[in-house]
């Protein structure tokens, strides 16, 4: 281990680095680094010795938080494996004291190098930790080989912090350390950061359309949905919403109605747009680079709207690949959902498509 090289400094009491790096300070500890940021494909700290026989690091769990639930704490709950669920969750980060006297804090969060990856929902408890962290005193940031995932979470953290595109971010990166380079999924969602206004703004078209592509392609993937990032119900009463999809509600100016019983089937928020016309090329992930895909034209000729799924779809939620949505209050049927894709009137095909026919609903202000 004393043959490492140290990890790079790329901030005050910012550094960049590999597992290496963290093996070091986790079995010797460091005076100057108080806190790591493990970004690993296995959350645990098993990994290490996974990884290397004669690494043994002492550690003892301060929590496990899941996403969209409460923390965990291991003692008081059952012990969950990272792709378990806590209500059909995957864990976030796991919080640990680690260190040969159990001085460092180290966050882990289960995140694979893949450009198919999800880094976007990870990005706020990364950089929410490395603020922290810098002000309590210096934080570690790394992956396997500090080239992909630790850079594009120090690009975001430069972005945010320093409201610097994600080119000149990474060019600033890139001058403390030359080999960093997030693969191209990453560079993607790191340019819908910044376009969301450097912020994870879950009422945004650019991450609803993001996450429904996510979830298709788990789908296809054969991977059970994880049916807790459906919409909430906008049929419930709004006392029942989680705080920020009422203020969501709140900004909408339109909502859907069923037309035989005047149920509320879906908001404006739940719209995804479409570019009419362009068929399947309006889901290149090219266009993020040629331009915006959300500048649509108005969508009148369209006969239909197309939604995120919403937790009154119950064929969706029992695992359909397509069917019929019909209303949670009446059974009258609203339209058409199918993993794979739906063509619209005016020509595009979305994928995957939870599609609405406008002459089953009305259309009023809320």
């Amino acid at each position: 281990m004393s043959l490492v090289e140290p990890p790079i400094l790329v901030r005050e009491r910012l550094f960049i680095g590999n597992i290496n790096h963290a093996a070091k300070v986790l079995q010797e500890g460091d005076d100057e680094i108080t806190h790591i940021l493990s970004l690993l494909s296995s959350a645990s700290i098993s990994f290490f010795s996974e990884w290397r026989a004669n690494v043994s690091i002492k550690t003892k769990e301060i929590r496990k938080v899941y996403a969209g639930d409460d923390a965990h704490s291991s003692s008081n709950d059952q012990v969950h494996s990272e792709n378990s669920a806590v209500g059909n969750e995957k864990l976030l980060y796991l919080l640990e004291h680690a260190g040969p006297e159990l001085k460092q804090v180290r966050m882990a969060v289960p995140l694979r190098d893949m450009e198919n990856e999800n880094l976007l929902d990870y990005l706020d408890v990364c950089l929410n930790f490395i603020e922290k962290s810098r002000e309590e005193g210096s934080v570690l940031v790394h992956c396997f080989a500090g080239v992909s995932r630790s850079a594009a979470v120090i690009t975001a953290y430069l972005m945010r912090t320093e409201q610097l595109s994600l080119e000149d971010a990474l060019e600033s990166l890139r001058l403390r350390c030359e080999s960093v380079c997030p693969n191209d999924g990453f560079l993607e969602q790191l340019k819908m950061f910044e376009d969301m206004g450097f912020r994870i703004d879950h009422a945004s078209p650019i991450y609803k359309r993001f996450r429904l592509k996510q979830m298709g392609e788990s789908y296809n993937r054969g991977d059970k949905i994880d049916v807790s990032k459906f919409g909430i119900d906008p049929g419930t009463t709004t006392e029942n919403f989680p705080s920020e999809t009422a203020a969501n509600s709140t900004r909408s100016t339109k909502l859907y109605r069923c037309k035989r019983c005047r149920r509320i089937v879906a908001l404006q928020d739940h719209v995804i747009s479409h570019t009419p016309g362009e068929g399947e090329a309006c889901f290149e992930w090219k266009k993020w680079r040629s331009g915006n895909p959300f500048n649509c034209s108005d969508e009148g000729e369209c006969s239909s709207i197309f939604i995120e799924p919403l937790k009154w779809m119950t064929e969706v939620e029992e695992g359909a690949l397509e069917g019929k949505l019909s209303c949670a209050n009446c059974d009258a049927r609203l339209g058409n959902f199918n993993w794979s894709g739906i063509q619209c009137s005016c020509g595009s095909w979305i994928t995957p498509a939870f599609q609405i026919h406008k002459s089953r609903v009305d259309l009023s202000a809320l």
